[in-house]
């Protein structure tokens, strides 16, 4: 299993940032144009544990590739939890942490997964994967200091 943390200081109040991270409709914004990402089924503005959420996204060579995800977890204004129900990994967990800080929020991801096809994952995890998961995060990133700047 890998992991990946990453932590972003968000210029806002923890309300705002919590509304923007925890409605569906802003998942499209934050990931690169270029992934394809599409929400196939309709989201709520708000989201709850047990909502499922179906993609169509192009992560490698512009193949489209279905993903669903479940938020297993929520506890308003301090975490959500998402997990692959379908998709591209064997296993997929993502945390988002937020608190509170001084002048704003710190806001941290942590992705847990497992990347399918044995030996031959492995050995494109530090090629292909964790670098693609870092120009994702790089990404999504640079459009959270824009939209909160």
């Amino acid at each position: 299993m890998h992991q990946f943390i990453r932590k972003q200081f968000v210029k806002t109040d923890l309300q705002t940032c919590w509304d923007f991270f925890s409605s569906p409709a802003n998942l499209k914004r934050i990931t690169p144009s270029y992934m394809g990402f599409d929400v196939k089924t309709e989201v709520p503005t708000k989201m709850y544990e047990g909502l499922i959420i179906a993609y169509t996204v192009k992560p490698l060579l512009g193949i489209p590739v279905e993903w669903v995800t479940e938020i297993t977890h929520v506890k308003d204004k301090s975490f959500f939890v998402d997990e692959q129900r379908k998709g591209p990994y064997t296993m997929w967990h993502h945390e988002h942490h937020f608190k509170e800080v001084d002048g704003g929020v710190e806001m941290t991801d942590i992705v847990s997964y497992i990347i399918p096809l044995g030996i031959i994952g492995k050995m494109m995890h530090p090629f292909l994967v964790k670098p693609k998961l870092e120009e994702i995060f790089a990404y999504r990133f640079k459009i959270v200091d824009e939209v909160f700047g």
